[in-house]
């Protein structure tokens, strides 16, 4: 953008200005009266922000320049048409005039520097800066004061800050913050499906279908990366990219960065830029004999070895930190940057993965270094957390606060859940700590953080890649290879719906019923698969003991695809080393990188592995299509095309948009993932809280069953045109109407046996329909007429005897109706291991209609509500009873045949 030549011809002018003068503050005025370019005179405000002004500021001249800066501002107040421009320093040259191309100004090491100017221009000296500039975020743009030695007319010192209006899209505090809390939803939901519950499969299949934590941050580890290639990016992108370091390892913190700057080989003085007395600008004698009055240069090199401690310990006693802001002077302000960290790229220049550390402030030689740091944290926090939680429900149920069998299975078991948690944490840190490992040898950095990088990455690819072969070989161990004959039938189909098209299929995987279709052509194949020696073992979702060790890695994804996880941690690899160990060739780095996600994306596409549909959406769709967008259009940025800075800036934007629509799909996931692992938890219970998601629920569990067996789901009945509703209607006639009668009420005449209390509390309990129109209170008692009060029956009956049922009223009518149209929980049997679960919920159910109020508070407690649909398709078996359930199902069975047998003796 135009703005760096405005500044290259508007404040090197502003050095003719350069003087030793004294700073003055003044409190009597606050504001000042301005006319903006376009002509309106107004009131200012002497500490508002200006529209553009200057971040952090560095040495243009990669540390070679004789002057150390501690200030350097410049801003353009559009509103009065002024310019600001402020630099504070000192220098060890003894006397030298510099020319700022107008006019000399003397410099001396035994004075500090101070220059401030502050002058107005004119509407053509801004032309060149569009509107937008102003409001834009992360403007391209920074300032330069390049000074000049007089008596030889060399450089001798450079210094560039960054500009900026205001507007960015770096937020950390707001957008991290918010993804982060996400993220810790994300995990608390994934981590209760896998700790509630005492039925292993049972468990593994409502875990899989929750949101899974590594994905979520395998996508902002994605867009993190992003910035690793090396290609110079838009100023937009490293700051958008700021926004997800945190799901890298990569938390911005001086304390640890200072704290690692001397292992990593990285040193400097955070509080200046320059590097005055530590060398020597050789220019044939001129500049050189002028500043250290000696003629030879070999004699020069030994003199300011020899002198270097005494010039830099006279050059700190003069040198003037910046004060700190101070909000009771008018004059001063906060909008200014500071000098940059040692180690960090000059401002402006966001150039690869370094670049974007520049956005973090931390330096690429400490990179990995941070990342290791942090990931020691998080595995830290891991453990609290999991042995808090079993403490403090220990500590619950101590005080009876909640029941003993409350999550009674992680509690038995914490100590195998927390070793899977740090494994699975490592697994998630995995391609971060080895793309920053790679970094670290493509740098060259010190010895130190070299060796341990290399530590690092060998305990992670010997630990993690010997985990993942050790679990294919213990599932595979006593199966077979084979390799059969197999073709592939191109048959007609269509593609959303409505496209028409061949599609593939292969033969090994049609039905018996689906064969019988013509397919157009076909090609010959091989089908290769492992053959186990055992046919009755169990799958790998049914092997509570394969669960227990290897769930971490397999249970999230389909039964024929368990292995996935062992193609993630390849690709994973491959990414790693393109990002992380190709940078010395943006080239190969990019069109790498972009054939592989290519690549990636349709064999994972084709296996599409994930059980769940919303990993599947997630990972195998959304993430992926955005990898190979996004690496697409870098491929733009390559220097080989030239393109220019504002085209390259609308290409940033066009993918901070498709990673924005990513990150919006990934927390709308995260939310449903919580809503359904919600309805997991609820599973062992026979009704719902929320009626209005019971039919949803329902649905989610036949969905879960359906998906476990990796069966393709039954096909959808097709819906009927109007003219096959009109020819079944045809068929069937309307009946002509006949003379009928219809029963509106039942009125039932009093009998003697309405004068027990027992006999009347027995056959006229509290209803759903009168509890859910009363207010809560105490069963009222039947009513008697004044004339009868004795306590005692005065039926003709023995007190152990038992009367027949008296005449119905309309109110039992009513009930025994909805008794009737209530439907038969056969998916309750279907789905679970037998109807005992259903017997038991209904023995229950006969105690807990007296005292509820309201159909919502029979729902909270899980008593059934006439006439709603049964909802406990998963109740659980603990593992010590699994072995007794066979005999469980046959005493039902034979309970059920016994009270089938009653209740036709009743009814004869």
């Amino acid at each position: 953008m135009p703005i760096r030549p405005l500044f290259n011809a508007l404040v090197l002018p502003a050095i003719g200005g350069l003087a030793l003068v004294s700073t003055t503050h003044s409190k009597e005025t606050q504001y000042i009266s301005g006319i903006s370019l376009d002509g309106v005179t107004q009131t200012l405000a002497l500490d508002r922000t200006p529209a553009l002004y200057t971040g952090d500021f560095g040495d243009c001249l990669g540390g070679e320049s004789l002057l150390n800066v501690t200030k350097f501002d410049a801003a353009f107040y559009y509103d009065n048409s002024t310019i600001l421009f402020h630099l504070d320093g000192t220098t060890n040259i003894r006397n030298e005039d510099i020319m700022p191309r107008t006019s000399l100004c003397p410099l001396n090491a035994t004075q500090p520097v101070q220059a401030f100017a502050l002058f107005q221009i004119g509407p053509q000296q801004v032309s060149g800066i569009p509107q937008i500039a102003y409001e834009v975020p992360d403007i391209e743009g920074f300032a330069r004061i390049q000074i000049f030695a007089n008596s030889s007319q060399t450089e001798i010192g450079c210094f560039q800050a960054v500009m900026r209006n205001g507007n960015s899209f770096s937020q950390p505090e707001s957008i991290s913050t918010v993804l982060g809390v996400f993220t810790v939803v994300a995990i608390i939901a994934s981590f209760a499906t896998a700790a509630y519950g005492v039925s292993i499969p049972h468990m593994r299949s409502h875990y899989a279908h929750s949101l899974s934590v590594l994905v979520v941050f395998e996508t902002f580890q994605s867009i993190f990366y992003s910035g690793a290639l090396s290609l110079p990016w838009p100023s937009v992108l490293p700051a958008w990219w700021s926004n997800f370091a945190w799901a890298a390892g990569l938390v911005p913190s001086a304390d640890i960065v200072h704290s690692i700057n001397p292992f990593v080989g990285v040193r400097g003085n955070a509080s200046q830029v320059g590097a005055a007395g530590s060398t020597v600008i050789n220019n044939q004698g001129g500049l050189t004999q002028q500043i250290y009055g000696r003629s030879l240069a070999s004699s020069i090199t030994s003199q300011v070895i020899k002198r270097a401690p005494k010039v830099v310990a006279e050059t700190t006693g003069v040198l003037m930190r910046r004060q700190p802001y101070d909000p009771n002077n008018p004059y001063d302000y906060n909008w200014n940057g500071d000098p940059v960290e040692p180690g960090m790229p000059l401002p402006g220049d966001w150039t690869g993965f370094s670049g974007e550390l520049s956005e973090l402030s931390i330096p690429g030689p400490n990179a990995f270094m941070v990342g290791l740091v942090w990931l020691l944290v998080a595995l830290g926090l891991v453990t609290v957390s999991l042995a808090g939680l079993k403490y403090s429900l220990e500590g619950l149920v101590k005080l009876k606060w909640i029941k003993q069998d409350r999550l009674e299975y992680f509690r038995s078991h914490w100590i195998g859940y927390l070793s899977l948690a740090v494994l699975r944490t490592l697994f998630i840190a995995f391609f971060s700590l080895t793309t920053l490992a790679m970094f670290q040898f493509a740098i060259h950095g010190a010895a130190g953080p070299t060796a341990i990088a290399a530590i690092v990455f060998f305990i992670f690819m010997v630990g993690m890649g010997g985990m993942v072969l050790y679990t294919l070989h213990f599932r595979l161990r006593s199966s077979k290879f084979s390799v059969d004959p197999d073709r592939v039938l191109l048959r007609r189909g269509k593609i959303l719906g409505f496209i028409p098209c061949l599609i593939p299929v292969r033969l090994s995987k049609l039905k018996e019923e689906e064969i019988g279709e013509k397919p157009v052509g076909s090609l010959p194949f091989v089908r290769l698969h492992f053959v186990d020696d055992d046919p009755d073992r169990k799958s790998v979702h049914q092997d509570e003991p394969w669960i227990k060790r290897f769930g971490w890695l397999s249970a999230r994804y389909r039964l024929s695809r368990w292995w996935f996880f062992a193609f993630w941690l390849g690709y994973q690899f491959i990414r790693a080393c393109f990002l992380g160990g190709a940078i010395g060739n943006p080239l190969a780095q990019v069109f790498g990188l972009f054939i592989v996600d290519i690549l990636a994306l349709v064999v994972i596409a084709i296996l599409n592995p994930y059980e769940g549909q919303r990993n599947t959406a997630l990972a195998v769709w959304l993430l992926a299509l955005t990898r190979v967008a996004t690496t697409g259009l870098s491929i733009a940025f390559l220097p080989d095309f030239s393109l220019n800075r504002i085209v390259v800036t609308v290409i940033g934007v066009v993918i901070i948009v498709i990673q924005s629509l990513l990150t919006i799909a990934v927390m709308v996931l995260v939310i449903l993932g919580g809503i359904s692992s919600w309805m997991s938890l609820s599973r062992n219970r026979e009704y719902f809280t929320s009626e209005s998601l019971e039919g949803v629920r329902i649905r989610y569990f036949e969905h879960i069953a359906q998906r476990a067996t990796d069966e393709p789901p039954p096909p959808k009945p097709e819906p009927k045109t109007k003219a096959e509703s009109k020819s079944d209607l045809e068929a069937f006639p309307e009946l002509p109407k006949e003379p009928y009668f219809s029963v509106n009420s039942v009125r039932r005449a009093p009998k003697i046996e309405d004068e027990d209390e027992d006999y009347v509390t027995e056959m006229n309990p509290v209803h759903i329909h009168d509890a859910a129109t009363s207010a809560p209170g105490p069963m009222p008692r039947t009513s008697r007429t004044a004339s009868i009060s004795s306590r005692h029956s005065v039926s003709s009956l023995p007190r152990g005897a038992r009367a027949h049922r008296a005449s119905w009223s309309s109110r039992d009518y009513s009930q025994w109706q909805a008794d009737q149209d209530r439907p038969n929980p056969a998916i309750a049997r279907r789905m679970s291991g037998g109807p005992g679960h259903v017997r038991a919920s209904s023995t229950k159910l006969s105690g807990g209609l007296r005292g509820q109020s309201s159909a919502s508070s029979f729902r909270a407690s899980g008593t059934p509500v006439p006439g709603s649909r049964p909802m406990t398709p998963t109740e659980e078996v603990a593992e010590r009873d699994s072995e007794d359930l066979g005999g469980m199902r046959e005493n039902e069975k034979n309970i059920e045949k016994g009270t089938g047998k009653d209740n036709l003796e009743d009814s004869q």
